[in-house]
């Protein structure tokens, strides 16, 4: 399984940047997306099912962020709201061993994408 990470930038405290994680071979499988910022250790952002029926989020994005999924394209989303000076990391997208799995947990993610820059300027 290979991913692909897109669509990272600089963008102003309040605005919107939409995250693209291109997925080539495999089977369907669960997707998360983590982040990790300067200093500070990878953390958990959002994870989808293989369906696109469960999503889960961390608390500190939760109402901002939303992740989808488009598996004719083999595509998953991370749409981003309201971005704030402390949303700034390197954003990456990760694929799960099962197809249900939308948890936290990285060691349940066996495949991950090199990674795109997110900036949130204030």
């Amino acid at each position: 399984v290979q991913l692909q990470a897109s669509g990272g930038g600089l963008v102003q405290a309040g605005g919107s940047l939409r995250l693209s994680c291109a997925i080539s071979g495999g089977s369907l499988s669960s997707m998360g997306w983590f982040r990790q910022a300067p200093g500070k250790e990878r953390e958990f952002v959002a994870a989808i099912s293989w369906s696109g029926t469960n999503t889960n989020y961390a608390t500190s994005v939760k109402g901002r962020f939303a992740i989808s999924r488009d598996n004719a394209k083999n595509t998953v989303y991370l749409q981003m709201n309201k971005m704030k000076t402390e949303d700034t990391a390197v954003y990456y997208c990760s694929a799960g061993g099962h197809p249900y799995y939308t948890g936290s947990s990285e060691s349940n993610y066996d495949y991950w994408g090199q990674g795109t820059q997110v900036t949130v300027s204030s």
